[in-house]
């Protein structure tokens, strides 16, 4: 789309500043930065949903990259060769692997969705009600992934300041977390959108399953048990090895050290991959909240999620 017409769209839209580095811009009660919007209006206006395809869905910071990299290994998407035994989640980073579909749109990377395998694995941080019709009315997956908000925004907040423009001074803490708590960042509002997709997987469980990521954290096995099972691709009950197998690959540790992720960028943005795996720790926040500040936003998350039967 032509500077000149993304200009037009752009200003119908309420704006913000969003850590003083980035416009955003509201739309159906959603923050986004200019160069979603029009992919993100593409995308929904356009995109047809095959009925295998999988979404895999996140606020950000929530545990994408770890998701992607699970069902890399579970739905044999590493696009591995039959005759080597290259393990491609050595080649690409996850997020090369599985594009965000929002991004594919505005990138005008189209050509990619043709050439794609079947099934399709794509990603989105859009809210379930920004999504297309004919996601919401096939038959295919989707699979969002939701983290307790204080960790969320801890990890917002190093990720954004890693990759800030050089020689840029870093956000200050207490500025960053009152831009979170009034749902003014990317792809927020954090609890209404973890709300829209938690109340249609309980419409819906056969079509959305909702993972938390800890409960990934401390029950490896099993979550990944249910993941592989939701998609598809069940273990038998003597397949222990092949979990431990997923995990292994698939784990923070694994992918931090491939040279891939501590020297490489992503194809399509140049984000450095090594800004995706920072701790991958749940309970981070205790190192950077105050009293106050810990206070502040459990409240909110009471209130938001009050009734809901959701507990992050």
């Amino acid at each position: 789309m032509a500077c000149q017409e993304e200009g037009l769209l752009l200003d119908e839209y309420p704006k913000e500043k969003f850590w003083e580095i980035l416009d955003l811009y509201q739309l159906d009660g959603y923050w986004y930065s200019g160069d979603v919007i029009p992919g993100m209006l593409a995308f929904k206006s356009e995109f047809k949903a095959l009925s295998d395809d999988v979404i895999l869905a996140s606020s950000m910071k929530t545990g994408t990259t770890w998701l992607k990299a699970l069902c890399i290994c579970i739905m044999g998407n590493q696009r591995k060769n039959d005759r080597d035994e290259v393990d491609q989640l050595e080649v690409k980073n996850p997020h090369d692997h599985i594009k965000c579909l929002e991004y594919l749109y505005y990138f005008n990377l189209l050509s990619k969705l043709k050439d794609m395998q079947s099934p399709r694995v794509f990603n989105t941080h859009l809210p379930y009600s920004a999504l297309p019709e004919s996601i919401k009315n096939s038959e295919c997956k989707i699979v969002y992934i939701a983290r307790n908000p204080k960790d969320t925004f801890v990890s917002l907040w190093h990720f954004f300041n890693q990759i800030l423009p050089p020689n840029t001074e870093p956000y200050r803490l207490e500025k960053a977390y009152d831009s979170f708590i009034k749902g003014i960042h990317l792809f927020g509002p954090f609890h209404d959108h973890v709300l829209e997709y938690w109340q249609e997987s309980l419409k819906n469980p056969n079509k959305l399953l909702f993972l938390k990521y800890e409960d990934l954290k401390r029950d490896p096995k099993g979550e990944v048990r249910k993941l592989a099972s939701f998609l598809g691709r069940p273990f038998g009950d003597e397949d222990n090895d092949e979990v431990d197998k997923v995990l292994w690959r698939s784990s923070f540790e694994r992918l931090k050290n491939l040279e891939v992720n501590k020297n490489g960028k992503l194809s399509d943005s140049g984000v450095p991959n090594s800004s995706f795996f920072r701790l991958g720790n749940v309970g981070d926040w205790q190192n950077c909240f105050t009293d106050e500040m810990k206070q502040g936003l459990d409240e909110i998350t009471c209130k938001k999620f009050e009734g809901t039967g959701l507990d992050l």
